[in-house]
């Protein structure tokens, strides 16, 4: 059968097979546990039916192309019932994706019922604003803000809009739910124009959260500080270029975004993972260290967080106290965290003139 990419699962996948938690009601048997190829797609079908929940949500952060042990697929079985779904880390929405593609692969009914489950959920779990909260139905204290990053709110636009617009994924889709995708979508675009964050008389970018109800970008974890987010700004921008005739307001969204990523960028530095002793810290273990050098010949690169009002670089350590550079960054966060992004590389370059060809002819 035709492989259906399976790179949208790589940072669940990532998460369960590398990153240290616990709390996990399944752990790899190890790094080396076998992964279904590409190609098996009625194989990883299967595992994410098996994987979904009750609500038809998913749980994240596991690989949804682990061949599991007979041991682990009980596990997964036996907590079905769990109110633990979640968008973080690229999650629920990569399966719906999935899925919707993999009905149209193998015509498997339960395959298309599975998809349509998780459709009601993601539709389910919109704000009346048109957001959308990392964790839901128990989104927590930090969950329930709109989340940008991890690929939360973005990938479930993307989702709705391809239900909305009649993509060959979900050409299958009936007319009913095509339609409520397409007011979800709708509402969602209004809430990401309204997010924008303003700063000295102008529109610049997003950032990591935005607060459910007041629409202000607002910290997260400790070491998640308010901010504007060049990463997360590239994915909005990037999600609001799709619309074949966008409005006067999405096209200044576009331009101002453009325009901050312009000014925002970093020149004649990069980032180098430096030799270090191991050390072994709650979520990780590292045997380097990285530092910010100097370099003439460096592509631009774009901080992770920058303050509203200054355009400055923005770091934190868990302890929330805010920095001005990663070397004041503990080293537990600077191995932990990718403080850099380059994303908005590609959009400046390729994709933002493109578009913006494409929308001066019409």
């Amino acid at each position: 059968m035709p492989a259906i990419d399976p790179s949208g699962f790589d940072d669940s996948r990532h998460h369960w097979r590398s990153i240290l938690q616990p709390e996990r009601f399944m752990q790899a048997t190890g790094p080396d546990q076998p992964a279904y190829a590409a190609e098996q797609v009625r194989e990883i079908a299967a595992n994410i039916l098996l994987f979904q929940r009750d609500n038809g949500g998913w749980p994240k952060d596991y690989d949804m192309r682990a061949v599991l042990t007979e041991a682990q697929k009980t596990l997964v079985r036996d907590t079905r019932a769990r109110t633990d779904s979640s968008y973080d880390n690229h999650n629920t929405h990569t399966q719906v994706a999935y899925l919707a593609r993999a009905f149209v692969a193998t015509g498997d009914e339960a395959v298309r019922a599975g998809c349509v489950r998780g459709l009601d959920f993601m539709l389910a779990s919109q704000y009346a604003n048109g957001g959308f909260p990392q964790w839901w139905p128990n989104p927590g204290a930090i969950a329930k803000r709109i989340t940008l990053n991890d690929g939360v709110m973005m990938g479930i636009m993307h989702v709705l809009k391809d239900a909305a617009d009649r993509e060959p994924a979900f050409a299958w889709l009936d007319e009913a739910r095509r339609a409520r995708c397409a007011e979800a979508e709708a509402r969602g675009t209004v809430c990401l124009l309204r997010m924008q964050v303003a700063a000295n008389g102008g529109r610049t970018g997003w950032g990591q959260q935005h607060d459910e109800t007041t629409l202000a970008t607002v910290g997260a974890r400790t070491f998640e500080l308010p901010c504007i987010a060049p990463g997360d700004t590239v994915e909005v921008v990037g999600f609001l270029m799709r619309y074949e005739r966008p409005s006067p307001e999405i096209v200044a969204a576009v331009e101002a975004a453009v325009a901050w990523l312009k000014k925002t960028q970093l020149n004649g530095i990069t980032t180098k993972r430096v030799p270090a002793p191991p050390a072994e810290f709650a979520r990780h273990k590292t045997d380097f260290d990285v530092v910010v050098v100097s370099d003439d010949q460096a592509p631009p690169l774009w901080a992770r967080m920058v303050e509203p009002g200054s355009d400055r670089p923005i770091f934190a350590s868990r302890d929330g106290i805010k920095v001005y550079s990663l070397a004041e960054v503990d080293r537990e966060r600077r191995t932990g965290s990718g403080w850099y992004v380059t994303a908005p590389r590609r959009l400046l370059a390729k994709d933002y003139p493109a578009w913006r060809a494409k929308w001066a002819g019409k």
